[in-house]
Formats: structure tokens, C-alpha cells, sequence
């Protein structure tokens, strides 16, 4: 069938379904919001109540624990939300509830009132867990068993995640910083709504990805997975998803401090001034996604090339190796920390390459563990399965919290430096124990190739 006869779910740009770029914009509106209110959080909330753009006069420690509850809270959140998405809605209108939830909670920010504060929080939270773990699994739905393209789909995806990342850092941090925190909040409301609006315009485009399974117009075999029970070799992999999820909260515990105490370090410890002009702590959060912009594809390809030449490439090493990289970039922040003991200030280019190492492990870990997910996990499971690689997420972001409150007795050279030695060694761990795992996986990234839609 040619690409002009195909129906609109069957259609393809640049060699992947018209589908996934629909997800692609709904996830970088949905990202724009979340991320800009992270970037402006924890200095909104260590803001001096004197200033002409008043905080809440926090303490740091204050400021990093609420941070590392609420962005525990808003993952861990997606285990509900995959449960209504697998038992009741279906992940196609559950990421549209979940989106409207987040244009109302973005909205309530805008009041300042503490009361709409933590209102506005608890509905971000109900609304991150409906829509993330839904709309991720429909990127899984895109692509047959087996098609190699998976994997750079899910790249491709993460790049529009970052994509609204990048723009809501600069955007959202810069209004909020320098206009007033509370326009910041409302601006990321704006954005959910823009994605809001492009999904509905899309739903032709996700035909079949994303239904109800237990609906009307659920397909024989789907309704079939619903009543069997799980095989050994699910079990087997449903194993080794939740090992590899150990792995997913060691990484996303040491490189979520870019939100909290690396972005208070640099509010507080870096001397931020470039051609006479001090560029707002905010916009550091920014780096982390220009260089996915970058790199992503360069990386997701690279692996590819890997694959089909027969490397070694499975996911689990990726992942491994991911956080090894992740993990060096800390040495970056322990070099930043001894000029600043020595010299009261530390520069801006630790930062540059710090994030710039993140984001390479990340490239290597995280659109990869996404995709893996939907390749292991059984089908009547696949939202769920979502849901807990998201709530790892979140435990993993409690535990940055955890371990930056701790950096006010223990001091940021020894956090940084520990951060950095611990992912190094457990890296080199999983790729200790790797033929063992991959075998749980029962050949599920074997043999895999391009498979045009038909």
C-alpha cells in the first residue's frame, strides 16, 4: 500500500508514524508546563519575601524537601493512573484528562494564595500521573514487535520532551525569575493547553493506539490478552523490568539535583555573569535539553548502527552504561566546588560540561528504558508497567531531594563526589550481571528490524 492510500494512522513522516509526532508536541506542551514550574520552584520558594519579586523566604532545606516530595508525588502518581488508563478509560483518554487536570492546576498556581499554592501542586500531581505513563505506552503502540525503529521513535519522542524543557526554562524561568513568579506559573498553563488542543486536533493520526481494551472496538486477539493468565516467559520478563527499575531510581536519584541542588548552587555559588549581563539561575536548566536536541538522534543512531552490526546493545546495557556517563558528570560539580572553596565563586562552564555528561548517560538510559518497557511488558500490563517505571522515577527524585538536604551537613563536595563514585561502580555492577538479565528477557530484542506499517 502507498504512503497516498494509506489511511491517517497508517501514514508515515521521515520513516515513523504521523502518530508519533501528534505525541511528540502534546508531550513538549506538557513538558513546557512541568518543567517551567521546576525551574522556578525551589527558587521561588527560597525567594526573600523583601524582594521586589517576593518568594516564600524558605529555607533551602525547607525548599528541598517539599521539592523532593512533590516530584516524588507526581510520578509516583502514574501507578493510579495506569491502573484507571489498563481497567476503566484506556491510555487515549486518560492523557487527555490528565492534561485538562493540569491546565486547571497550572491555572490555580497564577492565584497567590498559599491555599491555591498547594491546590495547584496536588492537581500537577493527579494530572502528570493520568497523562505520563499513558501517552508514553501509546508510543509503544505505534510500532509492531520487533521493528529497530522503536527505540529511535521513543528518542525522537524524548526530544520533543525536551524540546518544551529547553523553551520553558528559558521562557517560564525568565518570567518567573524577572516579572513575577505567579506569571510564570500561569504561562505554564498556557502551554499545557496548546498541547491539549494539538491532541485533540491529532486523534485521526492514534485510530489504533491507546484504546480501552475491555471497549467495543477492542480487536479479538486484545480482548484475549485481557483473560488469559500471565505465561513463564512473561513472568521472566516482567522480572527483569522490575530489577532494571533499581536501576531507573539510582539514576534518576543522582541526576534530578539539576532541579534541586544544582540549581540552587547556581543561584547561590556560580559566577553567572557573561558579558555584562548575570543570566538567571533558570536558564541552566535549559542546557540539559539543548544538548538532547542535539544529540539525540547522533546517539539513538549510533546505537542502531551498533545493533545491526551485531554489537552488544541490548537495553539493559545501554541503561548501564548511561549512568556510568550520567555519573562522571558529577566530577564536573566536584571540580566546580573545590575552586569555589578556594576561590569563592565557582565558573560557568563546570555546569556546561556537567550537564553536557548528563545528557549523554540520559540519551544512552532513559528513552531507552521507556521503550524497553513496552517491549517486555504484557499487554493487559503495558500502562501499569509504565505506571511503576515512572513511580521509580519518583522515588528516584525523593531520593535526589534526600541526598541534596543532606549536602547542609555533609557539604556539596562530598555529595557531588559521592554521587559520582556510587554511579560509576553500580554501572559497572549491572554490566557485572548483564548476560544473566537478558536471558529473563526471552529474546525480546532479538532479530529486531524495520517494519513498515501496512
Amino acid at each position: 500500500m502507498s504512503t497516498l492510500t494509506k489511511s491517517p494512522e497508517q501514514k508515515e513522516l521521515f520513516g515513523h508514524p504521523v502518530g508519533l509526532y501528534i505525541l511528540f508536541f502534546t508531550e513538549m506542551w506538557e513538558r513546557f508546563s512541568y518543567y517551567g514550574m521546576r525551574a522556578i520552584l525551589t527558587l521561588y520558594l527560597v525567594g526573600l519575601t523583601t524582594d521586589s519579586n517576593p518568594g516564600l523566604g524558605w529555607s533551602n532545606l525547607e525548599a528541598l524537601k517539599l521539592y523532593g516530595w512533590y516530584t516524588m508525588l507526581v510520578y509516583v502518581m502514574s501507578i493510579p493512573g495506569g491502573i484507571i488508563a489498563d481497567k476503566f478509560l484506556g491510555q487515549k483518554k486518560s492523557v487527555l484528562y490528565g492534561g485538562l487536570i493540569l491546565i486547571a492546576g497550572h491555572s490555580i498556581l497564577a492565584v497567590q494564595t498559599m491555599l491555591a499554592f498547594y491546590s495547584g501542586l496536588g492537581l500537577i500531581i493527579l494530572g502528570v500521573g493520568m497523562l505520563k505513563p499513558n501517552i508514553s505506552t501509546m508510543v509503544g503502540g505505534l510500532y509492531k514487535q520487533g521493528d529497530i525503529r522503536r527505540d529511535k521513535g521513543f528518542t525522537i519522542f524524548y526530544i520533543g520532551i525536551n524540546l518544551g524543557a529547553f523553551l520553558s526554562s528559558l521562557i517560564v524561568g525568565y518570567v518567573g525569575e524577572v516579572i513575577g513568579w505567579h506569571y510564570g506559573f500561569g504561562l505554564a498553563g498556557i502551554g499545557m493547553a496548546m498541547g491539549v488542543g494539538l491532541y485533540v486536533y491529532g486523534q485521526k493520526y492514534l485510530v489504533h493506539v491507546g484504546n480501552f481494551l475491555g471497549a467495543a472496538s477492542a480487536t479479538a486477539e486484545e480482548k484475549e490478552a485481557l483473560k488469559k493468565p500471565l505465561t513463564s516467559v512473561e513472568w521472566d520478563r516482567i522480572k527483569v523490568l522490575m530489577l532494571s527499575f533499581l536501576i531507573v531510581i539510582v539514576f534518576w536519584g543522582a541526576f534530578e539535583q539539576a532541579g534541586g541542588l544544582m540549581n540552587i548552587y547556581t543561584k547561590v555559588k556560580t559566577n553567572r555573569m557573561l558579558m555584562g549581563m548575570e543570566i538567571p539561575a533558570s536558564w541552566f536548566q535549559s542546557l540539559n535539553a539543548f544538548f538532547i536536541i542535539v544529540l539525540g538522534t547522533t546517539i539513538a543512531g549510533f546505537w542502531a548502527k551498533r545493533k545491526l552490526k551485531g554489537k552488544l546493545s541490548s537495553s539493559l546495557f545501554k541503561m548501564a552504561i548511561g549512568v556510568i556517563i550520567m555519573g562522571s558528570g558529577f566530577l564536573f560539580m566536584t571540580a566546580a566546588t573545590a575552586q569555589f572553596n578556594a576561590q569563592g565563586s565557582s565558573a560557568m562552564y563546570w555546569l556546561v560540561l556537567a550537564y553536557l555528561f548528563h545528557t549523554i548517560g540520559e540519551l544512552c538510559a532513559s528513552p531507552v528504558a521507556l521503550s524497553y518497557i513496552t517491549k517486555l511488558a504484557p499487554l493487559k500490563y503495558g500502562s501499569l508497567m509504565m505506571g511503576i517505571y515512572f513511580a521509580m522515577t519518583g522515588f528516584g527524585n525523593k531520593l535526589a531531594g534526600f541526598l541534596g538536604e543532606s549536602a547542609s551537613n555533609l557539604g556539596d563536595y562530598a555529595i557531588f563526589t559521592g554521587i559520582a563514585v556510587f554511579c560509576m561502580i553500580f554501572g559497572l555492577l549491572i554490566l557485572a550481571i548483564l548476560k544473566p538479565l537478558n536471558r529473563l528477557t526471552h529474546g525480546a530484542e532479538d532479530d529486531e528490524r524495520v517494519i513498515e506499517t501496512t
